[in-house]
C-alpha cells in the first residue's frame, strides 16, 4: 500500500506572538527569554513588533538628518545594528532582502519571528511610494528555509482604475505565502487618487482605511497590518471609536504601523487600537527614526539604540500585552 508524503503543519501567528508565563506580584506580565526551553513560556496571542524594511524613505530619513545621500552600505549598517540592539526584544521583525535579510538571518540575530518584505516600491528619490508590486526577485521558499516565518507585502490602496489589479496582486500574495509555508502580513495603506487635490474634493481618510482593510483583509491573509485613524492624533476615545469601525470590517488578526503617526502619540493610538480589537503592533519609525543619522560605524549608535529605542518597545509591548486581543481569540 503507497504511503503518503508526511505534511508539514500550516504556521500560526503564535511564531509571531511575544512569550509571556504569568504575572509578577504587582499584576505586571513579564517576559519569559527564548533561550529558555519552549516548555517554559506560552505566547501571549498579542504583537509587538519591529519594521526596518524601509528602502528609498530611509535614505530620505539620512538626508533630512545629515544633510546628504548615504550609500546602500551605510542603510544596511543601520538596518543590522537596529537588528542586533532591539531585535531580540521584538516579537517579530521585519527587513527587506536588498539591505539585511540574509545577514540577520545567517547571524540569527532575531530570536523572535523572522519576517522578509517581498514589496517591489515604486518610489521616486524624494518623494512617497506611490505604487507596489510583488518583487519576484524573492525566493519564498528560500527565505523560509534561512529561517523567515512569515512574507509581508505593502499595497497602496486607491479608488481608482487599477484598483482590481491591486486586489489581485494581493490575493496571489496571500496564495503564495500558504504554498511556501510562511505566514502572510498584508499592509494596505489608503492615499487618495491621483489628480485628487485638483478635484477640490475632500478625501475621508479613516472610510477609505476602513474600505481599504475590508477589501484586502478580506482575502484572509493571516495578519493584517493596518493605518491608525486619523493618525492617532485624536483623544483615545475617539482613536477606539474609529479602531473599533476599523475591527469590524477586519475578518482576521491586525496590527498598527507607526507611519503616519508622530512618534510620541503612538502608544496611545496603540492601546486606542488594542481596546478595539487590535492585536498588537508592528511598527518602525515609532521606534527608532530619531536615531536616524547617528554614525553607524561608531559605538554610539548601539548604546542610542540600548537606551532610547528599546525601552520604546519595551513599553509598547507593556501596552500589548494589557490591552491586545489574542490573535486566536478572534
Amino acid at each position: 500500500m503507497a504511503t503518503s508524503e508526511p505534511t508539514t503543519p500550516a504556521p500560526t501567528l503564535d511564531l509571531l506572538a511575544r512569550r509571556v508565563d504569568g504575572r509578577d506580584r504587582f499584576g505586571a506580565r513579564w517576559l519569559v527569554p527564548r533561550s529558555l526551553p519552549p516548555s517554559s513560556f506560552a505566547p501571549s496571542g498579542g504583537f509587538a513588533m519591529v519594521a526596518m524594511d524601509q528602502r528609498e524613505s530611509l535614505r530620505q530619513m539620512f538626508a533630512a538628518a545629515t544633510g546628504e545621500r548615504v550609500s546602500d552600505g551605510t542603510l544596511t549598517a543601520f538596518k543590522l545594528a537596529v537588528a542586533r540592539e532591539v531585535g531580540p526584544h521584538a516579537s517579530g521583525f521585519l527587513i527587506d532582502q536588498d539591505y539585511g535579510f540574509s545577514r540577520v538571518a545567517a547571524e540569527r540575530l532575531i530570536p523572535g519571528g523572522l519576517i522578509v518584505a517581498v514589496d517591489s516600491l515604486q518610489q521616486p528619490p524624494d518623494g512617497p511610494v506611490e505604487d507596489t508590486s510583488i518583487d519576484e526577485r524573492v525566493d519564498l521558499a528560500a527565505a523560509r528555509r534561512a529561517g523567515a516565518v512569515a512574507a509581508k507585502l505593502l499595497l497602496i490602496w486607491r479608488d481608482d482604475e487599477r484598483r482590481q489589479h491591486r486586489l489581485d496582486i494581493a490575493a496571489e500574495f496571500v496564495r503564495r505565502c500558504a504554498a511556501a509555508g510562511l505566514l502572510s502580513v498584508l499592509e494596505g495603506v489608503a492615499k487618495p487618487p491621483a489628480g485628487h487635490t485638483a478635484s477640490g474634493a475632500a478625501f475621508d481618510g479613516p472610510a477609505a482605511i476602513r474600505e481599504a482593510a475590508a477589501e484586502l483583509a478580506g482575502l484572509r491573509p493571516s495578519l493584517y497590518k493596518a493605518q491608525v485613524p486619523l493618525g492617532g492624533a485624536a483623544p483615545e476615545e475617539r482613536l477606539i471609536e474609529e479602531c473599533a469601525r476599523l475591527d469590524e470590517v477586519i475578518p482576521v488578526p491586525w496590527v498598527v504601523l507607526s507611519q503616519g503617526v508622530e512618534r510620541d502619540d503612538f502608544p496611545a493610538a496603540v492601546r486606542a487600537a488594542c481596546r478595539a480589537g487590535a492585536s498588537g503592533m508592528l511598527a518602525g519609525r515609532a521606534v527608532w527614526s530619531d536615531l536616524v543619522g547617528i554614525d553607524v560605524s561608531s559605538h554610539d549608535l548601539a548604546a542610542a539604540l540600548r537606551a532610547r529605542a528599546v525601552p520604546r518597545l519595551q513599553r509598547l509591548a507593556e501596552i500589548v500585552d494589557e490591552h491586545a486581543r489574542p490573535w486566536n481569540a478572534r
